[in-house]
C-alpha cells in the first residue's frame, strides 16, 4: 500500500509502526556489523593497550604544545615578552620535544602515529 502523505506529512506526524520497525531493523544490522569490526580491532593483549593509550596522551600532549608554541610565537612577535621569557619558552619547548622523542620511542611511535585521521574533517595535526 503506497503512501500518500507527503514528506512534511510523514516528518511531522511521525513514524508509523512500520518505520518504526523498519528502522529498529537496519539498526540492529548496523549494530552487529559494527561488532564484526569491533572483534577484529580490539586486541586485549597488554601490550597493544599500553601502546594506544601512549598513542592517545601523546596525541593529546602534542596537539596541546602546538598550540602553546603558536600563542607563544604570536607573543614573541607581538613583543609581549621580556628577553627572559622567551628564553625560558624555548628551554621549555625544547626540553618538551625531547621528551616526546623519548616517549614515542619507548612505545615505539612516530609523528604520523600521533596524528590521527578524523575521517572527512582530515588529520588533526
Amino acid at each position: 500500500m503506497a503512501d500518500d502523505r507527503t514528506l512534511a506529512d510523514r516528518i511531522l506526524s511521525g513514524p508509523t509502526p512500520a518505520d518504526a520497525l523498519g528502522a529498529l531493523g537496519a539498526l540492529g544490522g548496523e549494530v552487529r556489523r559494527l561488532g564484526r569490526g569491533l572483534d577484529r580491532r580490539v586486541v586485549a593483549d597488554p601490550e597493544n593497550v599500553e601502546r594506544g593509550l601512549a598513542q592517545l596522551v601523546l596525541t593529546v600532549i602534542e596537539l596541546l604544545r602546538q598550540l602553546m608554541e603558536r600563542q607563544a610565537v604570536r607573543r614573541v612577535e607581538g613583543g609581549t615578552l621580556t628577553d627572559e621569557e622567551v628564553e625560558r619558552l624555548g628551554q621549555t619547548f625544547l626540553r618538551l620535544e625531547q621528551r616526546m622523542a623519548e616517549l614515542k620511542e619507548t612505545f615505539g611511535l612516530d609523528d604520523d602515529d600521533l596524528n590521527l585521521d578524523l575521517g572527512p574533517l582530515g588529520r588533526l595535526l
